[in-house]
């Protein structure tokens, strides 16, 4: 099985803390906390950013999307996604990476979106930018008796 990591990084803002928009936080600027893949309820508060990160391996077909249900962009929106390869700057052919993506709290509520992993067992007509079909409670998987995998979370804002 692919070895899978969330981060929850929470941070108030881009700024250098001294210039802090009013109403903003500094308590939670500094703490990162882990959470296991399978860890999906997060709380964040108003402002807040959180990453998940994923293992991605474009040479053997092996994706991550965010797809429906995605967040309501009232409570939360994703701020993208961002890639980083394990060979650093220079290509090498079959090396692997990281995949972040980046959401920010918005407002109080509750909202739920997914994450799909999609493997060249599992999907079928995807690229890097462009998941497979997901009109259907799963993607359609080349052999009947896989399917991706699909891990929803569940974010609460208070």
């Amino acid at each position: 099985m692919i070895a899978v990591t969330a981060l929850l990084a929470l941070a108030t803002g881009c700024g250098s803390g001294t210039d802090e928009p009013a109403g903003g936080s500094t308590s939670t600027a500094s703490r990162t906390t882990s959470h296991p893949v399978k860890d999906t309820s997060i709380a964040a508060e108003p402002g807040e950013r959180f990453t998940l990160t994923v293992d991605q391996n474009a040479s053997t077909r092996e994706y991550w999307y965010l797809v429906d249900p995605e967040p309501d962009s009232s409570v939360l929106v994703s701020r993208g996604h961002a890639y980083a390869s394990d060979s650093g700057d220079e290509p090498v052919d079959g090396a692997g990476g990281r995949l972040t993506f980046t959401f920010e709290a918005k407002a109080k509520g509750t909202t739920r979106f997914t994450l799909l992993h999609c493997t060249f067992t599992t999907c079928q007509g995807n690229t890097s930018t462009l998941p497979p079909e997901t009109t259907g409670p799963s993607a359609t998987p080349t052999t009947p008796s896989q399917a991706p995998e699909r891990i929803t979370y569940t974010v609460t804002v208070d």
